[in-house]
């Protein structure tokens, strides 16, 4: 375990070479650190029995009750057996903030949609991806064999932070195009009109998806911990500005509390999982977080 607890540092993460390696140690790290199975959030529940037929999937045959009873049976679920994971990682400017001993926003966002990706496939799952600024610039459709891994990793290893961000635009976007039902997981700073945030996540939750929230901040941008006369550097078309931040400080926290406020109230009246990450986590938290948020929403 103590070999692989190393791995849930972003910052070590950060310098291992290749997303697609950074994930399995990340995944592998995780699961050293539990004694049950990670990846029991993500199946559906089972329903019943039914006797095999020629033709039939042998992967879902109940081998205990074949054991016991000599005949085959399918276990049946609520749901299609098969679930499906769409993983939406936005990639605007503001997504590239770190501070100089941290990895920025995107970086870790990055490794945990990598990670939740390489975990879906393992159990045979299928898993999307989108990425997103001020438009969808990328969209894979879900795929459940092993062999789109790598082209995950390949649309994430290209993928620059850039141009400012329309987030609820791009959320009524997706839920268009996002015609399966199944589990929407959004990487984002949020950095948007609440209101407008909040109605796109609706929009999801319209179409029956569940959903869970994944908010992206840097330390700095909640406690603002700046002291000296400051030159802020504009992200996404905002212009630059000379400040002294202890004539600000109070007035931004009570800003960005109001702000965080409006977007959890919203969250929990529309029934979505928030799930608040700081890039000084470790990244097993956002692992244990996800899973979590939907053991919760199933029960």
């Amino acid at each position: 375990m103590e070999r692989y607890q190393s791995y849930l540092d972003p910052r070590t993460l950060a310098s291992v070479e290749g997303l697609d390696l950074q994930a399995r140690l990340l995944v592998e790290g995780y699961v050293a650190g539990m004694h049950p199975s990670p990846y029991h959030g993500f199946s559906v529940e089972f329903a019943e029995h039914r006797e095999y037929v020629p033709g039939d999937d042998v992967r879902h045959v109940d081998w205990k009750v074949w054991s016991k009873t000599d005949k085959l049976y399918l276990k049946q679920y609520e749901e299609e057996t098969n679930l499906l994971l769409y993983l939406l990682l936005d990639a605007s400017e503001s997504m590239a903030y770190s501070a100089e001993d941290r990895v920025s926003k995107f970086q870790y966002a990055r490794l945990v949609v990598a990670a939740l990706a390489y975990m879906v496939l393992q159990q045979q799952d299928s898993v999307g991806l989108a990425l997103f600024d001020d438009s969808v610039r990328r969209y894979l459709k879900p795929a459940g064999q092993p062999s789109h891994l790598k082209e995950l990793i390949q649309v994430l290893d290209a993928a620059p932070a850039r141009d400012k961000t329309d987030l609820g635009g791009v959320l009524h976007d997706l839920s268009e195009r996002i015609k399966r039902r199944g589990i929407v997981a959004i990487f984002s700073d949020l950095l948007d009109d609440p209101a407008k945030i909040i109605a796109g996540l609706k929009h999801f939750r319209h179409r029956r998806h569940e959903v869970v929230v994944f908010h992206v901040l840097d330390p700095d941008e909640v406690e603002f911990p700046f002291r000296d006369p400051t030159l802020f550097l504009g992200m996404e078309d905002i212009p630059e500005i000379a400040a002294n931040p202890a004539s600000i400080a109070a007035a931004y926290r009570k800003e960005v509390a109001a702000y965080l406020d409006a977007l959890k109230k919203g969250c929990r009246m529309a029934d979505i999982d928030y799930v608040p990450l700081r890039t000084d986590q470790p990244l097993d938290v956002a692992l244990s977080a996800y899973l979590a948020a939907r053991s919760a929403r199933r029960r």
